[in-house]
């Protein structure tokens, strides 16, 4: 049997192969929906936009100058009353016991049945360092360092629900699946630090938060920008030594012949993100046995530095001892750290009095000793500490199976702080109705203040973007926020 030629084919064969283009050609637009419709080709502004091959943590130029090189966030997951710990309101106090002198429906998500009285502040409040920054007496250590401190009681969000509001909060949307402020950080900025990640996420040995993962996910940013979660009870990172030594000559022979595999990998595979975050993190993971060990070591740190954060102390002792594990990964390099509370501590809905101060027991003095030890080091400047929940609490208590004893969330005003990082100290900015319950002067939206901690990052929140299915997506949506100058120094 002679083959055929080109010419000579079957009717069946010109349809056999048809339908292999056909097919070919789909799996052509899925694997480009794949790699370029989902996912940008271009880096983080700078100079301009530009095609970028490889997505990496090295180093890049900032869009401004910048007066902060590394966050760290303290996370107060739950919704710490404002009216309760930052924001005293006498008139409150005055009308406690009694019904909200107003329309219920103001209150929020509540059902009418549920709103009880007006509930008066549950600590006692004085003024502290020069600025007399007001502070309840639950926050004895805090208070200390109130003229380092900018206060801003104008904080407000868009859901009052946990899980829409830790997105907001986090993400600036309010729904999953976007990136955090710590992948957007570390994907304009990279990091100082090639041997240890650039995003450090500290849980709670009780447990990990509310959403989980999704606090520091790097949604639709290659995933090189997610958070890298250290574990929190014994060693932070598992496998770090390796299991046997070698000459260091024949360690070295060796990663470069897996650089130099990866690279011809990794060429034939352009524009395939996960490719190289996988390469990426093999590669971290090989530099951080040989310098991790001694980042990550607490005990290196003096007697009176341990005690300073708590660490050792039966209620600060785990808080404590991620409050210094911070400072350690800041002071070498690391870009964005998260610390993180159990599921939501803060979500006083009943007992908020003995639920308020058990929180602040845990937190008050390690939150102090980290920012102390920051600045004796003179590591505040530069680093932008930052203090806060989702949302805020109503003035009014709620029903729940311990009576009225709580308040529910309240997304009209919250508030937040930070201190370092070019930061104006001793400020207390924004203003709240006589109640707490919102805000009436200079308010801050949370698309304000990632764009005011992007600002002192050297970043430009318009030009800190990623290109997706035609669309240039930013931390601070589409609309353009401010960049609350007021609070800079």
């Amino acid at each position: 049997m002679t083959d055929r030629s080109p010419l000579q084919n079957s009717r069946r064969d010109f349809f056999a192969r048809t339908s292999d283009g056909l097919l070919g050609a789909a799996l052509t637009h899925l694997l480009c929906a794949d790699f370029f419709g989902g996912r940008s080709v271009f880096a983080a502004k700078t100079d301009g936009p530009g095609p970028a091959s490889v997505f990496d943590l090295k180093p890049k130029k900032t869009h401004h100058p910048a007066k902060a090189t590394s966050v760290i966030q303290l996370f107060m997951n739950g919704g710490p009353s404002q009216m309760d710990l930052f924001d005293p309101k006498p008139e409150l106090g005055r009308l406690d016991g009694k019904p909200f002198p107003g329309n219920v429906e103001e209150i929020g998500n509540s059902n009418a049945q549920d709103i009880g009285v007006m509930m008066g502040g549950q600590y006692d409040f004085a003024r502290h360092g020069e600025s007399g920054m007001w502070m309840a007496d639950i926050l004895p250590h805090t208070s200390q360092m109130a003229d380092d401190i900018c206060l801003i009681n104008s904080m407000w969000t868009d859901h009052p629900n946990h899980d829409n509001a830790l997105y907001k909060i986090h993400s600036g949307r309010l729904f999953m699946g976007y990136p955090t402020l710590g992948a957007w950080t570390v994907y304009g900025l990279g990091s100082e630090n090639q041997d240890l990640p650039a995003y450090v996420v500290l849980n709670d040995p009780l447990g990990p938060p509310k959403n989980g993962t999704r606090n520091w996910t790097s949604g639709f940013l290659p995933p090189v920008y997610q958070g890298t979660r250290f574990r929190p009870t014994g060693s932070p990172i598992l496998n770090l030594k390796p299991q046997y030594q070698q000459p260091s000559a024949v360690t070295e022979s060796a990663r470069d012949l897996l650089n130099r595999l990866d690279e011809i990998h990794r060429k034939d595979r352009p524009y395939y993100p996960e490719l190289d975050a996988r390469i990426e993190s093999y590669g971290l993971a090989a530099r951080m046995q040989l310098s991790a060990g001694e980042a990550l070591d607490l005990s290196r740190e003096e007697k009176h530095t341990h005690s300073m954060y708590g660490v050792g102390e039966k209620w600060t002792d785990s808080f404590g001892r991620r409050c210094l594990l911070a400072r350690r990964l800041v002071e070498r390099g690391v870009r964005f750290v998260q610390i993180f509370l159990e599921e939501q501590p803060w979500d006083s809905h009943a007992d908020l009095s003995a639920n308020h101060r058990g929180a602040c027991l845990r937190t008050d003095k390690p939150v102090a000793g980290l920012l102390r030890d920051l600045k004796q080091r003179g590591l505040l400047d530069s680093t932008l500490v930052v203090w806060g929940g989702e949302f805020g609490r109503t003035p009014t208590t709620q029903k729940s199976a311990n009576g009225f004893s709580g308040r529910d969330h309240n997304m009209q005003a919250f508030t937040s702080w930070m201190a370092g990082g070019g930061i104006k100290g001793g400020t207390s900015y924004g203003t709240t109705d006589d109640f707490g319950h919102a805000v009436v002067e200079n308010p801050v939206s949370v698309h304000d203040f990632h764009a005011t901690i992007l600002h002192q990052l050297g970043l430009h929140h318009q030009e800190l973007y990623f290109e997706r299915s035609g669309l240039e997506e930013r931390l601070t949506g589409f609309e353009p926020p401010r960049v609350v100058h007021e609070i800079l120094s």
